[in-house]
This record gives structure tokens, C-alpha cells and sequence, in this order.
């Protein structure tokens, strides 16, 4: 294979053992702009060898890193974030060629990006264990939280920097070592631009390492080898549930943040404008390509037929196409082939009653912002997460009824809730099924500081803030027995 040259091409090797070289598979992979198709750079694929010295290096150099003072691992998190600050054209540039973010989504990825390192530069201090009393004379028991060891991080292609950064930082932060294993489409922002940054940052050499291989050559490898103590993993459901069963068998911890068939419920006494404005942006949002997007938006049937009508009109003026264009708020999807899966769930959907209201064409990888009324709840196109901008309008007799919509779905990860009155959504949001719901908010919300994570099939555990080092960290009780103790009939 001829290698292809472009500015991207020095993202061709791996970084292992804190070295940049090329992987050891005879396997070459390529990395493509999903708007332009143009391939960004190719590279050769690790392999299990590879893998096993990444590792083995993580658990040794991560043991030393443990040890570090906690201000030398809160200031590698700070010079981390520096750099972030420093790069965020060619940051925000990477985005947008290799995962086809448009440059709104770009730039609030970096954005979130930052904040997850400059809250991570907190956690070293943050790592508290306890002193508890005992019933035995002269005894002291301590619990103590240290870091768990090393971290197999997974990471996906549709935040790539964002959800790989939401692990390896708060791991590296609490005295980690940690493994990267980035999506095959995004191997340079969800994997080797990280190590990048924090190899200029001053972390230690061997503490973090990037393997950048195809799941089918080192996916089942990375879960079961001995070393690592936890895989994180982000994608979907299916893959998630492969990881959990194989992970249980080597009785490894997980945190696994999968699919979402999220839901935004518009009651009858909410702000119509307001309400359609955050719809519209929760749908659509980086071409509704993220596990928080909304997929269903239940509305009660009193205000749905104006609703629908202020919906479509809004979503008729969005800018589709280029992403690096400022104001293309849909952009690409990551291939081809999902604006195929797409079109055929739009053309099932219709057989199962929708109304196509708007939408449902193409041009290479852009499927335009589509919307569909009169979904019914039971509509198969409803029952699952859809990744891509078709927006699903769903007519609810009641609050009751609304409820028990979104409810039927086996998903659980992030909704929201739009009415006048801030109490009746804080009582319907407890009754949602979900990890996480906004009240008078549509569904894309991450803060670094807050607790992140879904329930039912929308995962295991729990990310952000004081949840991320209880993830990262583990807890033992050593005990000192002051005074010698008298053992019975000996």
C-alpha cells in the first residue's frame, strides 16, 4: 500500500511505552474525512504484543506515578489543559476532518474538554479516606482510597477527545496508569492527540500508552488481559453488553455509558417557542450523533399540532452540509452507509403511519434534517436509538400518557421535561426512567463537576466529579493494632 500524504500524516504511529512507533500488525488501517472522503492518514495496527507491552508498562510506571506528590499530578492536569488552550485551532481543526464535527460542535468540544481537565486537577486532593473506630481494645482501622491500578479506556468516534478525556484524565488524576484503545474512525482525537498532550504536559513516560488497532485483532485482548482492574467503555448498547459479559468472566470492574433512546416531554403548559428551540438543538446537534440526542419528542395533544408546525419551520431553516462552515448545524454522519440505515428507517417509519413532514434526502454522507409526525409509540423506529437527524413526533393524551411513553423504551439515559411550572417537572422528571433529566432544557448536558451515567440499557456507573474518583479509585481497610491483643485459650 502506497502511503497517502497530508497534513495529517505524522498521526501514523502508535504510542507505546511512552515511545511513538509504528504497531506491529501486518494489518494497515486508514483513517478518512467523512464530509470530503479525502484519507487522512494510514497506519499499521498494533497487535496483542503491542497491547501486552503497553500494559505491562501502564501497571509498572502507573505504580510510580501513584506515588508522585499530589501537586506534581494536579500540575501535569493543569500544563494538559494548557495545551488544550494553546492547540484549539488545530484541536477544533482535527474535529471537524476526522469525525465530521461541525465547528459549532468542534469548539464545545474543546470547550468540555478543557473543563474536564481543569476539574481533574482537583482530584489528587480530593481522594479521602477515613479513620473508624473498632470494637476490639487498642485497635485503629483506616480505609484507604488509592488508585485502582491500570484503566483499559475504549473510546468512541462521536465525541472522540471529550469521552476519552472524561476517563483518562480523573484515572491519570487519582494515580492511574491508563490504556487507550481510540475508535478506528477517530484513532487521532480519541486517542493520540491525548497522549500528545500529555506527553508535552510532563507525564512520565510508560504511564499512558495508545493502541490503535481493529476491534476484530485486539478488541477481546484489551478486556481480558490480566492487568487492567477496569474497562471504561462508551458506544452502543450491543458492544457495551460484550464487554460487561466478557469483562464479569475475568471479574473486572466496568464503566460503561451505552445508547439512549432519549425523550423530551412538551406538557401543556409549556413555552411552545422555547420548547421547539431546545428540541430543535437536541435533535440535531452534531447530526444527533451523540447518546444524549434526543431520538422521541412526546408532546401532550392539546398544544402538538402547534408544535409541530413551529418544529418544522424551525428545522427548514437549518444550515446542512459543510461542517467546517461556522453555521451548518448538520453536518456529516461518519458514513455512508448510516445515511442508508437511516433512509430505510425514515421509509419503515412511514409504513408503520408517520407523516414525513420534511427531510429524508441526501447527498453523500449529509442526510438532511428530517422530521416525522403522528410517530406512533409503538412504531419499531421508536423503540430504538436512531444516531442521526430524523426527529420523531409523538402525540400523548396526558402527562400520564407522556410518562408512560417514554417509560416503555428500555433505554434510560439522559431526557427532559418543558413546562410552565417547575415543580410539576420536577415530580414528572422523577417519574422518568433515566440516569439524567432537564427540566426546561433539552437532553445534551454534560458538566465535568456532575454525575454522568444512564440506567437500564443505557449502562453501568457513573462519571464526573466525586463519582469519577470513586470510579477510578478503589478502597481498603488496612487496621494497627496499638495494644497487642489477647487471644482466647491460647
Amino acid at each position: 500500500m502506497t502511503l497517502v500524504q497530508s497534513k495529517y500524516t505524522h498521526w501514523n504511529k502508535q504510542f507505546i511505552a511512552g515511545e511513538w512507533v509504528e504497531g506491529s500488525s501486518d494489518k494497515m488501517m486508514q483513517n478518512k474525512n467523512p464530509y470530503t472522503g479525502e484519507t487522512l492518514v494510514e497506519w499499521r495496527s498494533s497487535d496483542e504484543n503491542d497491547l501486552d507491552k503497553a500494559y505491562k508498562t501502564a501497571q509498572t510506571e502507573g505504580k510510580k506515578w501513584s506515588k508522585t506528590p499530589l501537586a506534581v499530578r494536579a500540575k501535569v492536569m493543569r500544563e494538559a489543559m494548557m495545551q488544550m488552550n494553546e492547540r484549539k485551532e488545530e484541536i477544533v481543526d482535527l474535529l471537524i476532518a476526522e469525525s465530521g464535527s461541525t465547528r459549532l460542535k468542534a469548539e464545545r468540544e474543546w470547550m468540555t474538554t478543557v473543563r474536564i481537565l481543569e476539574e481533574s486537577s482537583s482530584f489528587p486532593y480530593r481522594m479521602k479516606g477515613e479513620l473508624i473506630g473498632s470494637d476490639i481494645p487498642g485497635k485503629e482501622n483506616r480505609v484507604v482510597r488509592e488508585a485502582k491500578g491500570v484503566i483499559g479506556v475504549i473510546g468512541p468516534w462521536n465525541f472522540p477527545l471529550h469521552l476519552c478525556m472524561r476517563s483518562v484524565a480523573p484515572a491519570l488524576a487519582v494515580g492511574n496508569g491508563v490504556v487507550i484503545k481510540p475508535a478506528s474512525d477517530t484513532p487521532i482525537t480519541a486517542g493520540l492527540l491525548i497522549a500528545d498532550i500529555f506527553e508535552k504536559a510532563g507525564l512520565p513516560k510508560g504511564v499512558l500508552s495508545v493502541v490503535s488497532g481493529s476491534g476484530s485483532e485486539i478488541g477481546d485482548a484489551f478486556v481480558k488481559h490480566p492487568i487492567p482492574k477496569l474497562i471504561s467503555f462508551t458506544g452502543s448498547t450491543e458492544v457495551g453488553r460484550g464487554i460487561g459479559k466478557l469483562a464479569g468472566e475475568h471479574l473486572k470492574d466496568v464503566a460503561l455509558e451505552l445508547g439512549g433512546d432519549n425523550a423530551m416531554i412538551v406538557l401543556d403548559d409549556a413555552d411552545i417557542d422555547k420548547a421547539v428551540e431546545a428540541a430543535v438543538y437536541g435533535k440535531f446537534f452534531h447530526q444527533g450523533q451523540i447518546c444524549m440526542a434526543l431520538n422521541r419528542i412526546v408532546i401532550d395533544d392539546s398544544i402538538y399540532d402547534t408544535f409541530v408546525e413551529k418544529f418544522t419551520n424551525t428545522v427548514k431553516g437549518l444550515k446542512f452540509g459543510d461542517p467546517a462552515d461556522e453555521k451548518t448545524l448538520v453536518g456529516p454522519l461518519i458514513h455512508e452507509k448510516e445515511v442508508d440505515r437511516l433512509l430505510e428507517v425514515i421509509e419503515q417509519a412511514q409504513k408503520e403511519g408517520a407523516k414525513l413532514l420534511y427531510g429524508g434526502k441526501s447527498k453523500g454522507s449529509v442526510l438532511e434534517p428530517t422530521v416525522l409526525s403522528e410517530v406512533s409509540p409503538d412504531n419499531s423506529v421508536a423503540q430504538h436509538e436512531l444516531f442521526g437527524p430524523v426527529a420523531l413526533l409523538i402525540r400523548a393524551q396526558n402527562e400520564a400518557d407522556a410518562i408512560e411513553i417514554v417509560n416503555r423504551s428500555e433505554y434510560g439515559l439522559s431526557g427532559s421535561v418543558f413546562t410552565s411550572n417547575i415543580e410539576r417537572g420536577y415530580r414528572v422528571a422523577q417519574e422518568v426512567e433515566s440516569g439524567m433529566v432537564h427540566v426546561n432544557d433539552q437532553s445534551v448536558n454534560d458538566e465535568a463537576h456532575v454525575m454522568f451515567g444512564g440506567e437500564k440499557s443505557s449502562g453501568l456507573g457513573r462519571f464526573g466529579g466525586d463519582w469519577a474518583i470513586e470510579k477510578f479509585t478503589r478502597t481498603r481497610w488496612i487496621s494497627i493494632q496499638h495494644e497487642y491483643r489477647e487471644f482466647p485459650n491460647i
